[in-house]
């Protein structure tokens, strides 16, 4: 593999990681890589490029897992997780049925719909509108959840009808551009908890659904792992799991101080920049 197709893999892997578990679309973004370079290489064809996204998403889970390591140990009764600092006493602790409850609403959808969003959903005009609507619901779950104080500050507090409420909300992902954490954080602060418990929530909602849904898609495109292509995989699957391992812990640090409306503010941009280079 050449030197500029190897800092072309690391770029494509930095930008998987820092944006998707950040509220701002990482198929927006990705959408921006994607006409910028992967299609531009000859040996990418559209599956080979395909594949290589699933590879970089792996990259992004895997850092997921790191960083809540004890949460899931706990969730599968390996380790019971210490109390969280400041945590009440007596909020029990997450169980794994609740967040199989959360998974559940866009986890039917997604299945009954998936060639029908792959089809019709995929486009620069559809991500541009997710963009923008789910700006518009960030900002309006902000301005709802400064209105009173959270009741649910862990996620061990979290119900099962907080749970499933969450999951509902989590269907608006499916629409490209609309962004998962984003819609799920949003649906969280405005069903109670404060932003940093939305977020971990959606943190740990998102690894079975796209390692799930990453295993399936690899298992349709193991031809396309060729010699030629492998250590473009690795050096994006790494790159990937670096950038999200940095882009989580700063982002869960500072979630509760800045909330939503500063992520909502550059989608909007994110998305007229989109606009004026792509289509106008």
């Amino acid at each position: 593999m050449d030197f500029i197709l190897f800092i072309k893999a690391i770029i494509l892997g930095m930008v998987e990681g820092l944006t998707e578990f950040a509220p701002v679309s990482s198929t927006g973004h990705m959408i921006i890589v994607d006409d910028m370079w992967l299609q531009s290489e000859e040996f990418l064809t559209k599956y080979v490029a395909n594949t290589f996204k699933v590879v970089i998403q792996l990259g992004s889970i895997l850092a997921v897992l790191v960083v809540f390591k004890d949460r899931f140990l706990d969730l599968l009764n390996i380790k019971r997780k210490k109390p969280e600092l400041g945590a009440p006493v007596g909020t029990g602790r997450l169980k794994l049925t609740q967040v199989i409850v959360g998974l559940i609403p866009a986890g039917v959808l997604g299945v009954l719909f998936e060639d029908v969003i792959d089809e019709h959903l995929f486009s620069i005009e559809t991500v541009l509108i997710g963009l923008v609507i789910g700006a518009i619901f960030m900002i309006i779950a902000d301005k709802f959840s400064s209105k009173k104080a959270p009741t649910t500050v862990t996620v061990d507090q979290i119900t099962y009808k907080q749970a499933f409420s969450v999951g509902l909300i989590q269907c608006l992902s499916l629409w490209p551009g609309f962004s998962r954490s984003g819609s799920t954080i949003s649906g969280g602060v405005m069903l109670g908890m404060n932003h940093r418990t939305a977020a971990d929530f959606t943190f740990i909602m998102a690894v079975p659904i796209m390692f799930g849904a990453s295993f399936l898609s690899l298992l349709k495109n193991l031809e396309y792992f060729t010699m030629s292509a492998l250590p473009f995989f690795i050096a994006g699957f790494i790159s990937a799991f670096v950038f999200a391992l940095i882009s989580i812990r700063f982002f869960l640090k500072l979630i509760n101080k800045i909330k939503l409306v500063p992520f909502a503010i550059y989608r909007i941009v994110l998305a007229a920049v989109i606009y004026f280079v792509w289509i106008f």
